[in-house]
């Protein structure tokens, strides 16, 4: 994580924050290098998870080892959950996270995720803007909303018929592929529409 050694908490957390904002998946979803940032989310994970579990073992830091979204008895769950959704596998990511009875940041994040992946907009958008208000100071959880809403607002904002002209419908095209089809069909001795 780029750390020196005997580092503090703090120092530990905005190293972390800095990595996610730099290798977070979604940031590269749809070209080249989402894969490599997958893999590099999930190394950022699990050195953040070791350096944080051997600051909260050896008794030097007293704040609780949840302030950053990771607890003990869930921590090694949601590293699961983390590895089952950037594999693509969100029915299985979901089934353990319902599994989790502690509804913190974490996992209001991680559902966020899910269902935003599985298409449900409307829960995922509740669900990530219920992590950042549990952790307004957690950066991942903030860059993971903004870039919901970005892209949900992009979406928003192309018309139905993007790319098209006005007078080029879906009933137009369908109907002149038919007509066309049965032209063709006709030549080779067949008809595919008898009514024409």
């Amino acid at each position: 994580m780029g750390v020196r050694p005997g580092a503090t908490r703090e120092e530990i957390k905005e190293a972390y924050r800095k990595l996610v904002r730099k290798y977070h998946p979604d940031r590269f979803a749809g070209t080249d290098l989402e894969e490599v940032a997958k893999e590099k989310m999930q190394e950022v994970n699990e050195a953040y998870e070791i350096l944080m579990g051997d600051k909260a073992g050896n008794g030097s830091y007293s704040d609780d080892s949840r302030s950053y979204g990771y607890s003990s008895g869930s921590t090694n769950v949601f590293q699961r959950v983390r590895e089952r959704i950037n594999a693509g596998d969100y029915t299985q990511a979901e089934a353990l996270l319902d599994g989790i009875h502690d509804r913190s940041a974490e996992w209001h994040y991680l559902k966020g995720l899910i269902l935003w992946r599985k298409g449900w907009y409307s829960e995922a958008s509740s669900h990530l803007q219920t992590a950042v208000n549990m952790e307004p100071s957690n950066i991942e959880y903030r860059e993971a909303l903004k870039m919901f809403n970005d892209s949900l607002n992009r979406y928003r904002q192309q018309p139905y018929n993007y790319g098209t002209s006005r007078d080029d419908s879906d009933c137009c095209r369908l109907c002149t592929a038919l007509y066309c089809a049965d032209c063709l069909c006709e030549c080779m001795g067949g008809d595919l529409i008898s009514c024409c």
